[in-house]
């Protein structure tokens, strides 16, 4: 595997032209052809830079992260720094466009501290939004803008007028997202349940007493989704965070273990998977509004 730190370096592995500026690149039609020639070292690779991809793939296969997916119409995918990428004898259609930005790109900007909000950087591939062609011609207008303003004459406005164009198409991005999960509540639903059914399977294998609590990578490798992606899922369809599921869930376990058993409250935290009781406590009682001991000296005079 390959690593890539800057775009320059990239685009001359790939036999892509000379980039007009260090730190950013705009292309239609990237890696158009077959790439099966490729060396086997640099299929697989990571970068120092963003990407963002508008794809109708003809052929082909990409793993993004530990996901293979396999699809031929138009999706938009999103990279970050330092994630794994994988691709293998793919071709696309001409009208693929590809853009990188360097992380000193958006350096000072207000890019640079809003970018980590937007949790799709972190979906894996078959997390991509799948647009409507309402919003793939929003999103070639988009594009079409950043392209003019990349051939143009470098000069002082036009880093920033770049970066406020990858602001708007990041903006629009969260907006067909939320309507691609809508558009799929009956699905998300039933990740619902699948998500309360992996924690119980978490229980069902005593894992708590070797892995400790569960984790959201735990629940969201077991569902074969990415944790960003099931927590955003989550949040669409409940309001609630995977995180706010989990600790809802082991708050609901813990309940019954205090008052089904003699156990002390450190037990049933560690049962739980908790290293420290004083943290289990804590959760319990801003849960629940009061203490695990308190709650069953109530319950059990009552």
């Amino acid at each position: 595997m390959r690593h890539f730190k800057t775009i320059s370096e990239f685009r001359e592995y790939f036999g892509a032209p000379r980039t007009l500026h260090p730190l950013f690149s705009f292309d239609r039609s990237e890696f158009d052809g077959d790439t099966s020639c490729l060396d086997p070292e640099a299929r697989a690779f990571t970068t120092d830079f963003y990407s963002i991809t508008l794809k109708k793939i003809i052929s082909g296969r990409i793993a993004y992260g530990h996901t293979d997916f396999d699809f031929r119409s138009g999706v938009l995918m999103f990279l970050k720094p330092g994630v794994v990428c994988e691709v293998e004898d793919l071709v696309f259609k001409s009208s693929s466009v590809h853009i990188n930005f360097h992380k000193d790109f958006i350096r000072g900007s207000s890019l640079e501290t809003q970018i980590g909000r937007y949790g799709f950087f972190s979906y894996t591939l078959d997390e991509s939004l799948h647009i409507s062609e309402q919003e793939e011609a929003t999103l070639w207008r988009i594009f079409e803008n950043i392209e003019a303003e990349y051939h143009q004459n470098i000069d002082e406005f036009s880093q920033e007028i770049i970066i406020s164009q990858i602001e708007a198409l990041l903006k629009y991005t969260n907006r067909f997202y939320k309507r691609q999960f809508l558009n799929r509540q009956l699905l998300h639903r039933t990740y619902t349940d699948k998500f309360r059914e992996a924690l119980d399977g978490y229980f069902a294998e005593h894992r708590p007493e070797v892995d400790g609590s569960p984790r959201i990578e735990d629940i969201a490798d077991t569902l074969k989704l990415s944790p960003r992606y099931l927590s955003d899922l989550l949040k669409q369809e409940t309001g609630k965070t995977a995180i706010e599921h989990i600790n809802l869930y082991l708050v609901e376990r813990a309940k019954e273990i205090i008052l089904e058993s003699n156990d002390s409250i450190s037990e049933v935290a560690y049962s739980l998977g908790f290293e420290y009781p004083q943290y289990f406590s804590r959760l319990f009682k801003k849960t629940v509004g009061e203490s695990p001991k308190a709650y069953r000296e109530s319950h059990i005079a009552g």
